[in-house]
């Protein structure tokens, strides 16, 4: 059986995470997403706030496990049996940063391989971050986020002060 590991912080999950969750599901058995919850890295939402958006965006999905996790990637292949890591790319800059957790990763435990994907041209310039900030300045992100998202991030940013005030 191929499974692969499909890790990162997905705050907020876009429709090109998406993109490459469902390519994937079609070239491998079992694809794990591993949400992670670093306490150390700064995000919008909660581990649990991007488990179930990120379960609902993938139900459809038969072969696609979601999990949260508090520490290394290649800790969580190891103990899951995993042997290759996921990692989409959308730019040269994605692949300078994407290549240096491949390094580092390797380091840590050679036998696990990674495999970039280019996400589709129509998502090449989603980064979460900015989508946050559409947000925030009351733009509409519906043609980048899946609907769950769009929901979330309204009610998350509603809050919000306004950058504009």
């Amino acid at each position: 059986m191929h499974k692969i590991i499909y890790p990162g912080s997905f705050d907020p999950a876009t429709n090109g995470h998406l993109n490459v969750i469902q390519r994937a599901s079609k070239m491998f058995d079992q694809v794990e997403i591993v949400i992670s919850s670093n306490p150390q890295k700064k995000v919008l939402f909660t581990a649990e706030e991007r488990l179930s958006m990120m379960l609902e965006m993938v139900a459809d999905l038969k072969n696609v496990h979601v999990h949260t996790w508090p520490g290394l990637v290649v800790d969580f292949a190891r103990k899951s049996g995993i042997r290759t890591i996921l990692r989409g790319v959308r730019a040269l800059v994605d692949f300078e940063y994407e290549f240096e957790l491949y390094m580092m990763n390797h380091a840590l435990n050679p036998d696990i391989e990674t495999i970039f994907i280019p996400t589709d041209q129509k998502y090449f310039v989603l980064r979460s971050s900015g989508i946050k900030e559409v947000v925030l300045f009351g733009g509409d992100v519906s043609d980048m986020v899946p609907p769950v998202v769009v929901e979330a991030l309204k009610k998350k940013l509603a809050n919000a002060e306004s950058p504009l005030a």
